[in-house]
C-alpha cells in the first residue's frame, strides 16, 4: 500500500462517523446509508469508532445527550455499573460550584483507569506466555469444550441447541454413552495436566 493510500485509509478512520436522528428517533448513520440504534452506537464506542450525532432539523450536536441515552440503556439491561451514591453524588454537583471541574477530572480519572487496565492486561499476557507455551485461548477453549460435556453428563438427552432427541430405549445404551464421555474427559485432563506440567518444569530450568 503506498504512502498516500495509508494517509487515506488513516483520516478515513480518524474522521468521525456522522450519525443524523430524525423526528422519530431513528437514527441514520451517513457512512453506511443505513439506519441503526443505540446498541449499534454502543457497540462503535467499544470498537473505538468515533461518530458525532446530528440533530436532523437543526444541525445541532446531540452527541452528548446521545451517549447518556445509551448509558441509560445500559444500566437497564442488568449492566449496572454506575453505584447509586456516585450518582447521587453526580447530580449533587449540578448548579454546585464546583460543576465545571468535575467533567475535566472524571475524563482524567477514566483515562487514567483504561491506562492500569490495559498495563494488567499486558502484564498478565506476558505472564501467562512465560508459564504456559500454549496459547491461554486454546486452554480457554478446552476448558469451555470440557465443562460442556460435563454438564451434558447431568442432562443426556437434551442437547445444547434446544432441540429435543428421542429418549433411548435402554438404560444400557445410555450407561454406555455415559461411560464413553467420562473416558474422553479424562483423557482432556490428562493432556492438559502434562501441558502444565511440562510448562512448570521448562519455567523453572
Amino acid at each position: 500500500m503506498s504512502e498516500a493510500a495509508k494517509s487515506s485509509q488513516a483520516d478515513a478512520e480518524m474522521k468521525p462517523v456522522v450519525v443524523k436522528k430524525y423526528a422519530n428517533r431513528r437514527l441514520y448513520n451517513t457512512e453506511s446509508s443505513s439506519y441503526i440504534t443505540l446498541d449499534t452506537l454502543a457497540d462503535m464506542v467499544r470498537e473505538g469508532r468515533h461518530f458525532v450525532v446530528y440533530d436532523a432539523k437543526t444541525s445541532d450536536d446531540i452527541t452528548r445527550s446521545v451517549l447518556t441515552q445509551i448509558i441509560v440503556e445500559e444500566e437497564g439491561k442488568g449492566k449496572a455499573m454506575l453505584p447509586t451514591g456516585f450518582l447521587r453524588q453526580l447530580i449533587g454537583f449540578y448548579g454546585n460550584s464546583m460543576q465545571g471541574l468535575v467533567p475535566s477530572y472524571l475524563e482524567q480519572a477514566m483515562a487514567s483507569f483504561a491506562s492500569q487496565q490495559e498495563q494488567m492486561r499486558l502484564a498478565m499476557q506476558q505472564t501467562m506466555g512465560t508459564f504456559f507455551p500454549f496459547k491461554v485461548d486454546e486452554v480457554g477453549r478446552q476448558n469451555v469444550a470440557m465443562m460442556e460435556r460435563a454438564m451434558s453428563l447431568f442432562s443426556p438427552f437434551y442437547p445444547h441447541d434446544g432441540s429435543e432427541v428421542p429418549r433411548p430405549t435402554a438404560n444400557q445404551a445410555a450407561g454406555q454413552a455415559v461411560e464413553e464421555e467420562l473416558a474422553t474427559l479424562r483423557a482432556e485432563i490428562e493432556d492438559l495436566r502434562a501441558k502444565l506440567a511440562a510448562s512448570t518444569k521448562k519455567a523453572g530450568k
